[in-house]
């Protein structure tokens, strides 16, 4: 374990920065037995700035291997109706939303998809009216990352687990900022500099963009009223949090029937504890017609096919391949981190908070103004230090925003 005191600036940044918890406010933290004594910490600093109760939500990836591979299967295809009652209830109370990730990315590697497929459809499912408080940003919430040995050591594969442990506490550390000296102010600069990426891209109005690499060519329409976003958010409540930490991303969403092409990824994807690597998905009218995958077919087939939206775009996110996490060299096999070095879309659903007015719109409205709806949403990395991106405008004119894989535009 890295030091005490780096361990409590990291659980700071995410309670003051991340989910920003408020006096008198309850505390959902979701987190893996191996991270205990970090979770601990979490709750300890929670209770210090007057969180009203911290609830910790336990999970073990053995036991969730031992899970998928003995549980019938009609308990797979089931979700507890009291852990629905549950989120929906810390939801319902205004809770503060706190995930610590920490998962094996081959965790489920060689179990049959199908049982994947049912467990993962049927939480989708479940969860639908606890997301939209997420998905809308009703309520604060935030995923952070720390380590654990497969994670670590899928990483740095020449390392002992002991010391990829340590290599990657480094890392989370850096890219984070917490070996900044004052890290919520570091990320205070940081949430006002995506801003203005976010800012200049909605003043721009593409009706279009155009993606160009090796092995994709991509036409993604753009709705009418879509809202560039990225960096923090503002909950119902005007509480501002950033729900992604690390995040370098600016997004907004595709229209669902407007993607045609093809478009390949450039990074690993840990999906249901499974990888898929060296994939590209074939668009016609926005939604995939073909597919191809090296590794893991079978896995992206199950994601592709967890209902009819999950074959259509929800997000596009702009990353440039200067970013600290590309600079890096590394490859994290985790989606938090990748993501964030990365150009990436989304399968699944979208924000709706990312068109006008689509927090309060319908499922009919959403489909009608080409807001994707799916119990999914699922980023996957398509970037590179080769990809150009051009935005059309209203009146037809093309301008470049990346070259090379870096804004081609002043965003500053």
């Amino acid at each position: 374990m890295p030091e005490h005191k780096m361990l409590e600036k990291y659980a700071e940044l995410a309670l003051k920065r991340g989910v920003n918890l408020q006096k008198n406010q309850m505390l959902i933290v979701n987190a893996s037995i191996e991270g205990a004594d970090f979770a601990r910490i979490v709750v300890k600093q929670a209770y210090e700035m007057g969180a009203k109760t911290v609830h910790i939500n336990w999970s073990d990836d053995k036991l969730d291997r031992l899970w998928y591979e003995n549980a019938a299967q009609e308990v797979l295809e089931n979700v507890p109706e009291w852990r629905v009652k549950m989120f929906d209830h810390f939801a319902e109370e205004g809770a503060a939303i706190l995930s610590i990730r920490s998962t094996n990315p081959d965790l489920l590697k060689g179990i049959d998809s199908s049982r994947i497929f049912s467990s993962n459809k049927a939480a989708g499912e479940a969860m639908k009216n606890f997301r939209k408080y997420t998905m809308n940003d009703k309520i604060t919430w935030s995923i952070i990352a720390i380590p654990n040995g497969e994670w670590a050591t899928k990483i740095f594969p020449e390392a002992s687990e002991d010391e990829a442990i340590e290599q990657l506490w480094n890392q989370i550390f850096k890219i984070t900022r917490v070996d900044k000296d004052h890290p919520v102010e570091a990320w205070n600069e940081h949430n006002a500099t995506l801003a203005k990426a976010r800012g200049v891209l909605n003043d721009r109005h593409y009706k279009k963009l155009v993606y160009k690499a090796p092995g994709t060519n991509l036409e993604i329409e753009l709705p009418e009223g879509h809202i560039w976003k990225g960096g923090s958010s503002h909950s119902e409540q005007g509480i501002e949090f950033n729900a992604n930490m690390p995040t370098e991303e600016v997004f907004t969403l595709p229209h669902k029937y407007g993607v045609n092409g093809t478009v390949a990824s450039t990074k690993p994807l840990s999906y249901g504890g499974n990888l898929i690597n060296n994939f590209s998905l074939t668009f016609k009218d926005g939604k995939v017609v073909d597919f191809s995958a090296e590794e893991g077919y079978e896995t992206l087939d199950t994601l592709l096919n967890m209902d009819e939206g999950s074959r259509r775009l929800g997000e596009i996110a702009i990353v440039p391949h200067h970013s600290p996490i590309s600079q890096s060299g590394l490859i994290f096999f985790n989606t938090l981190y990748d993501e964030n070095a990365s150009c990436h879309l989304a399968l699944g659903k979208a924000y709706p908070s990312s068109v006008k007015g689509g927090a309060d719109m319908d499922d009919q409205a959403l489909d009608q103004n080409g807001v994707n709806n799916s119990i999914t949403h699922v980023d996957f990395m398509m970037g590179s230090g080769e990809l150009d991106i051009d935005g059309v405008k209203e009146d037809g004119t093309t301008e470049a925003i990346f070259r090379n894989g870096n804004w081609a535009i002043d965003v500053n």
